[in-house]
Order: C-alpha cells, then sequence, then structure tokens
C-alpha cells in the first residue's frame, strides 16, 4: 500500500495550510528561512490518534487558520525521534512556535481553534517582547 493510501497518513491538512516536512537535519534551516514570519512547527505521528484528529480539525474549518498567519512546518517524530529529545516532547501532537530561531512556546493537543489561536497570540506578544496575555 502507498503511503498516501494508508489511513494514519492523511496529509491533507499538511497541504491545505502549505506545511513544509523537516526532520532534524534541515528544521534548524527551515526555522530561519522563515525570516520574521511566526513558525508553527507540527509534531505529530503515524497512527496517533490526537494527531488525526488535530488534521481532521485543522481540514473542516482551515480559513480562521490560515488567518493566523504563521509559517508551517511538520515533523513526524516517530520516524525522527531525535526531535522529540531535542524539543522535550513527552506526547503528540505538539504544536511549536519560533521567531527568528527562538522557541517562543508551545500547544500541546488539539483543543480547538479557540486556544490554539490564544497560543499563537501568546507566542506574538513573546516575539515582540511584551508579556503574555491572561
Amino acid at each position: 500500500m502507498s503511503e498516501e493510501n494508508q489511513p494514519h497518513l492523511d496529509h491533507r491538512a499538511f497541504e491545505a495550510l502549505d506545511m513544509a516536512e523537516v526532520d532534524g537535519e534541515n528544521i534548524d534551516a527551515a526555522i530561519a528561512n522563515a525570516g520574521d514570519d511566526l513558525v508553527c512547527v507540527f509534531f505529530w505521528g503515524v497512527d496517533c490518534f490526537n494527531c488525526e484528529m488535530a488534521k481532521k480539525a485543522i481540514l473542516a474549518n482551515p480559513e480562521p487558520i490560515r488567518a493566523l498567519d504563521l509559517r508551517w512546518l511538520h515533523a513526524n517524530v516517530y520516524a525522527h525521534p531525535e526531535l522529540g529529545r531535542r524539543f522535550g516532547l513527552h506526547g503528540i501532537p505538539v504544536f511549536m512556535f519560533f521567531h527568528k530561531g527562538k522557541k517562543l512556546g508551545r500547544a500541546t493537543g488539539w483543543h480547538g481553534h479557540g486556544q490554539f489561536s490564544a497560543a499563537v497570540g501568546n507566542a506574538r506578544l513573546k516575539a515582540s517582547g511584551k508579556p503574555l496575555a491572561g
């Protein structure tokens, strides 16, 4: 069975948000190449139920997520466990935010657009040097 036909390798959410795939060798360059954009790295894994739920939620309503104006990257931490170790991931999915190479925070799991949007807002505040909201 080819990768795109396997049920737990649905990449449509990656395509909907124009996510570039990264691994341990190119993640730093991909984050650096984002320039002044806020970067969100979606750490996921094959056969991860909660990762699939996050992808389905993104696909069901991608416009509010696109409106957050993020530069998206994604990494399969089961294929690249060094990323899980490096970023201290104890579960997935994790959405980690970076600006100019600096880690600004994370959203663990998918708990809806409101919580994700708030995490993005806090990352933007940190990027601008302002205190966190709420």
